[in-house]
């Protein structure tokens, strides 16, 4: 190994640990000072579990938001469009349009000795609900951009708008819900909930459930600061992302690799007549947007085409699998490692190849043994930006593989879906580490290609400048 090499080496491994400490303490710091909504005297568990607010002797514990509920069937029968509860006594609050539906149950008030229909009591109960529902958000919607008016209640069914919500409903052993009915209708025990189940789905933005404590037995977790931010923050983080895109972007630069050179010294050896069409082919994933891509990989291998129900019907599924991220990256970062390689086939010298064939070699020694050296400087280049946009893909990924968690989520998936879940300083993170790959891919082609092409440089002089009588016919 050459010390150049070790050098960049050496290089690239420094980089890479200063730059990811440095993007988590970026990501951790980020999100510091959001978690109350900007409320004074209000405090937000760093989780978003639990709240307090000065002056009040209750809090909000064990704080779970759903963004969906669900109509699936339990043993057979429909028990409504329902929303998880944390407990049997927990609040429930159910989100619409225009009201944000308080449930506390009269055994919770009477315990607290608190009036639910009190002034006082709803205004901080409001600030500390809004505080909670900010950092718990995670992208959606939140209660101080929806708004809406507040109804308090014990009853444990309310209607309005048409609907009926009903509270503390068992509907599996020990597991309770909050359900949603079309008005007067009764808790049916027909297999087919039919326009219920999608009108209920409507009634909601979203609901939430928590229990309502004294204070005293509330625990507010604070967020790491420093060291413990940067060491909470790797110990959280999901890996999987880099793993997928590093083994995805692996497995096809082998193929990218290989059929690339192929496909491109076939390319330069066809009539003219064909170049073009073939050259095309290959080329047109390049120009086209990486979604046209992954809706094209959609219909031929998925259930839409003949060839897609042949592959399924002999058991090769595709769609929303880890080959598929495989194939997308191949699709993506071929043209790049095609047209690069046989741009720097093309500009060798012909008559250098016309004369290793006078001597009796075959086209495959010529391959092997001219084109390849001569060319080897171009085709590493073109093998790294294959490298970098396979590792970087995201439209036709998403498209034709989804989105699982530690099957097809890549890299840039994971920002993605990382950033609109709210989770900024992971988003932010998976950033930083594109970034870095990125740079590290362009200083890679930079360094090597100056290192391969110094033999084209111009001979020194005697004074240490170039010799200008290099080439000039002697007098």
């Amino acid at each position: 190994m050459s010390q150049a090499l070790k050098r960049y080496i050496i290089v690239c491994g420094i980089t890479v640990a200063v730059f990811l400490i440095l993007a988590a303490l970026l990501a951790s710091a980020m999100g510091d000072g959001e978690d109350s909504a900007g409320i004074e005297g209000v405090q937000v568990s760093s989780d978003a579990s639990a709240v307090l607010s000065e002056g009040t002797d209750y809090g909000f514990d064990s704080f779970a938001r759903a963004n969906r509920g669900t109509a699936k069937l339990y043993s057979g029968d429909y028990y409504g469009y329902r929303y998880p509860l944390v407990s049997r006594d927990a609040v429930s609050v159910v989100v619409t349009d225009t009201t944000a539906i308080v449930f506390i149950p009269e055994s919770v008030s009477s315990a607290l000795g608190i009036d639910i229909q009190d002034k006082a009591f709803q205004s901080a109960f409001e600030e500390m609900l809004v505080a909670i529902d900010s950092a718990s958000a995670n992208g959606g919607q939140a209660l101080k951009k929806v708004e809406p008016a507040y109804l308090f209640t014990g009853e444990s069914e309310v209607t309005l708008d048409g609907f009926t919500f009903r509270y503390g409903q068992e509907v599996e052993e020990s597991v309770y819900y909050t359900t949603v009915f079309n008005e007067g209708l009764s808790v049916p025990t027909k297999s087919d909930p039919g326009d219920d189940a999608a009108a209920a789905k409507k009634a909601a933005l979203y609901a939430e459930s928590f229990k309502l404590l004294p204070a005293d037995q509330v625990n507010i977790t604070g967020k790491a600061v420093g060291l413990d931010a940067l060491a909470h923050f790797f110990s959280t983080l999901d890996w999987r992302p880099l793993w997928v895109s590093i083994k995805a972007t692996a497995i096809a630069m082998i193929f990218i690799f290989i059929l690339g050179l192929l496909a491109a010294w076939a390319t330069i050896r066809m009539s003219n007549r064909w170049k073009g069409i073939v050259d095309t082919i290959l080329t047109i994933p390049m120009v086209l947007p990486p979604t046209v891509c992954g809706f094209l990989l959609m219909l031929l291998f998925g259930p839409s085409t003949g060839f897609g129900r042949w592959l399924i019907a002999h058991g090769v599924d595709l769609v929303f699998t880890f080959p598929a991220v495989v194939i997308s990256c191949f699709v993506v970062a071929f043209p790049l490692m095609y047209r690069t390689a046989r741009g720097a086939f093309e500009s060798i010298d012909t008559n250098m190849l016309d004369a290793a064939r006078t001597l009796g070699w075959k086209e495959s020694r010529i391959f092997r043994t001219l084109m390849m050296p001569l060319t080897w400087p171009s085709i590493a280049a073109g093998t790294v930006l294959a490298f970098a946009r396979s590792m970087g893909e995201f439209g036709a990924t998403l498209f034709f593989a989804g989105n699982y968690a530690g099957v097809t989520q890549t890299i840039p998936i994971a920002i993605y879906f990382d950033w609109m879940a709210g989770d900024k300083d992971a988003a932010i993170f998976w950033v930083g580490v594109v970034i870095l790959i990125s740079f590290l891919v362009i200083l890679f082609v930079n360094t090597y290609s100056a290192r391969t092409q110094k033999w084209k440089k111009p001979a020194a002089g005697p004074a240490g400048r170039a010799d200008k009588s290099y080439g000039s016919e002697s007098r």
